[in-house]
């Protein structure tokens, strides 16, 4: 699927039903949840999953500071985003307490006060920064975006084929349909905007292949975060996975042909924990 402009890509991007709707979610056989096993080694994961989706208000927030933010075309995408986000992880959450892992009433709240210090500050320098690059820098948010959300539902992909619970994915399966447009809009608007400049593709190419890490990281415990990835990618064929869906399909875009970063930096993850187990 090809797009021309970035209006192009919204008015695709508008014309998809959403998955999750009051229908879907009426429809899931809630009292059944508790009739599956579920590992306790995927309970973490859950949790990590639930509080980056529900984090996306944090980085919404901030990309409505850059230029990126204000334009009015990604601004659009990003307010049905954001609402889609919000819904994927009040279905972890809700799925977690029927399967007996009892969670406050004010998590939402919780996971985003605690956010560190050291985490706003430095992504406040970044906007910062970005604010004096202009809208250069709007292909490498949108390279970001594309990473984050390709990983994120390998992530789900991932936890479907491990967990095996049959209501976990049924609701895992809406939240990736939801995923992957996301996914679509965000590569599909990176690689009009990496196609713009030779400054853009480089700028973008530099501080991904530098300072990339896994979505999450930061704002939730590196602890956190790194036993996400190794439980996700660290059993038989995870790291061939993340080559051949996420790596292999962002070497497409303009400017990034040969970049390994993905790759390497969950192999570096899965190979430190396995190391210390």
């Amino acid at each position: 699927m090809t797009f021309e402009t970035n209006r192009d890509v919204l008015e695709w991007y508008e014309k998809q039903p959403r998955t999750l709707t009051k229908e879907f979610i009426g429809k899931i056989d809630w009292s059944e949840v508790g009739k599956y096993p579920l590992d306790k080694k995927f309970v973490p994961v859950l949790l990590y999953m639930r509080d980056v989706e529900t984090l996306t208000d944090v980085y919404y927030d901030e990309l409505r500071r850059t230029p990126t933010g204000r334009d009015p075309i990604i601004r659009k995408f990003m307010e049905r985003w954001s609402v889609e986000e919000q819904t994927h992880g009040e279905l972890i959450n809700r799925f977690l307490n029927e399967a007996g892992i009892e969670t406050d009433p004010k998590w939402q709240k919780q996971v985003i006060s605690s956010v560190s210090t050291s985490y706003t500050v430095t992504n406040y320098l970044i906007t910062t920064l970005t604010n004096l690059i202009g809208k250069r820098f709007t292909a490498t948010h949108m390279a970001f975006g594309a990473i984050h959300e390709m990983s994120t539902t390998q992530g789900y992909r991932r936890l479907v084929e491990l967990a095996d619970h049959p209501i976990l994915s049924e609701i895992l399966r809406g939240i990736i349909r939801e995923e992957s447009a996301h996914t679509t809009f965000y590569r599909s608007v990176a690689r009009i905007e990496l196609e713009k400049s030779e400054i853009s593709r480089r700028l973008s190419r530099f501080i991904i292949k530098h300072f990339w890490t896994p979505v999450g990281s930061g704002a939730k415990s590196a602890e956190e975060s790194n036993y996400t990835i190794a439980t996700l990618f660290g059993g038989e064929g995870g790291m061939k996975w993340i080559d051949r869906n996420v790596s292999e399909k962002i070497q497409t875009l303009p400017g990034f042909d040969g970049l390994t970063k993905v790759t390497d930096k969950i192999s570096e993850i899965v190979s430190l924990k396995t190391s210390t187990v």
